[in-house]
């Protein structure tokens, strides 16, 4: 795939500086692009790198397009740039081409117009499938699942029974969407499983990453609204909401029930409580253990940061003896009063 410079600022709407006929195939860093290449500048600690590149262009803010040896593209956000030039040249090959002879598709399902269907993929009965939506080999489509225009399912991804899908999402491979939450009673030290009755509804523009597994609700539902990004080797347990435009790094455990405000940021590895609300806006670093409500945005951090391991060990000695500290200093503070 090319593109010549005048055509790309064209798709990015940004101001063009140098030559216009200057043909483009990628996009790389400032380092190693070459002259049919765009880069892109958006950190002030990489001047260094732009004034020696050999990119054919470089996207960049106006104030550094002085600076700028090449062609340059200029926006206000240069990575959002990037990401839109990424799109334009995208080479990655569709999921499925056509519907390939091995899949088993149930007489009854619905399928739009344009879809694409796998090698070795099962379509069962009462499954709705909107025009273009692509689905990789080794899929399985449960009963009564729906799944909107444009969305696209790479390969051996698992949709359960009645689960929804809207329009233009993205499924990376090894993903199960609609498994039974936990939900179990105990019988005297027996364990007694609570069907799970309700499904999971996923809005438009979602994209979840590979090996994430998202729960069916235990009476309601599991929902995930519009524009939400889910990261790898994430668990979102049953009945939890996650509000529009949240991003969700890789390893999050959400534990059930969890309501997750609009535009929050979860950093990767971090741990949410279930049955908990957290306010729009805020932000959860890595590594974190959130075990209560957060009812005002800002950004939260928990955890203990590296240390060399003999500090790290001085410092949970310590923390151990926390309980112990807490009562002596009661007393100390008992026995201050009565002298005053």
């Amino acid at each position: 795939m090319t593109i010549t410079l005048q055509e790309l600022a064209q798709r990015l709407n940004a101001e063009f500086k140098g030559n216009a006929s200057v043909v483009i195939r990628r996009v790389n860093t400032l380092d190693k692009a070459g002259a049919d290449e765009v880069a892109f500048l958006s950190d002030e600690k990489y001047h260094h790198l732009l004034e020696a590149t050999h990119a054919g262009a470089v996207i960049v803010k106006a104030a550094d397009a002085a600076l700028c040896p090449v062609s340059c593209l200029i926006m206000d956000d240069p990575y959002l740039g990037f990401a839109l030039a990424a799109q334009a040249l995208d080479t990655t090959p569709a999921p499925a081409v056509d519907i390939h002879p091995s899949a088993v598709i149930a007489e009854d399902a619905v399928l739009g117009q344009g879809v694409a269907i796998g090698a070795n993929t099962v379509i069962e009965s009462g499954v709705e499938l909107g025009d273009g939506v692509v689905i990789g080999p080794g899929c399985v489509i449960g009963k009564g699942a729906k799944l909107g225009a444009r969305t696209r399912l790479w390969g051996n991804v698992s949709i359960y029974h009645r689960v929804t899908l809207g329009d233009d999402c993205l499924v990376q491979s090894g993903t199960v969407i609609g498994s039974d939450g936990f939900g179990y009673a105990n019988n005297k030290g027996e364990w007694v499983k609570i069907p799970q009755l309700g499904t999971v509804v996923i809005g438009n523009r979602v994209e979840i990453g590979a090996g994430t597994t998202i729960d069916r609700g235990a009476l309601g539902d599991t929902c995930i609204a519009d524009n939400v990004i889910i990261d790898n080797q994430c668990q979102v347990a049953h009945n939890v909401q996650i509000g529009y435009g949240c991003a969700i790094a890789g390893g999050t455990v959400m534990a059930g029930s969890l309501k997750l405000g609009k535009y929050c940021i979860i950093g990767g590895a971090v741990v949410i409580n279930g049955h908990i609300e957290i306010c729009d806006g805020v932000t959860i670093t890595g590594m974190s253990m959130v075990m209560r409500s957060i009812t005002e945005p800002g950004i939260y951090s928990s955890g203990i940061p590296l240390q060399p391991n003999k500090e790290w060990r001085r410092t949970a000695a310590r923390v151990m003896r926390i309980d112990d500290m807490h009562k002596r200093l009661h007393q100390l503070e008992k026995q201050s009063d009565k002298k005053n």
